[in-house]
């Protein structure tokens, strides 16, 4: 595996590490939204890097997923993919400015998230070992 590729995924086990401190703190389930979308960003692009494919600076898990399909030995639930696109940029504002037409995520989809994203990046670590 290439350094940098190993530099991606430690940069999503950061981010998976940060919701395991957080994901019992009930108001912070938009933080656990955030960190599972950059946690599954960041395993793609861990893809995209030891493929030697152009890596393009943007954020929507869809067109990264897109992008890296092909090399995947594993099923990826795009609803879940499209709902973490839906509250990437929104999570980190305040919902009662209209950034966030749901609110913030419940706890139980905040979970689901983590699960998600936890179960992505083990998957693309192991596909990369």
């Amino acid at each position: 595996m290439k350094e940098m590729t190993k530099e991606w995924l430690k940069a999503a086990e950061d981010d998976l590490d940060v919701i395991e401190e957080i994901l019992d703190v009930k108001h912070l389930t938009n933080m656990v939204a955030f960190h599972a979308q950059q946690a599954i960003e960041k395993s793609f692009k861990a893809i995209l890097e030891e493929k030697e494919i152009e890596i393009i600076k943007m954020h929507k898990l869809e067109t990264l997923l897109s992008k890296i399909k092909n090399y995947l030995n594993f099923t990826i639930d795009l609803q879940l993919i499209k709902r973490l696109d839906e509250v990437y940029i929104e999570s980190r504002y305040p919902s009662d400015i209209g950034l966030l037409p749901n609110g913030k995520p419940g706890y139980e989809e905040a979970k689901k998230f983590y699960q998600f994203a936890k179960m992505i990046f083990s998957n693309i670590k192991n596909l990369l070992s």
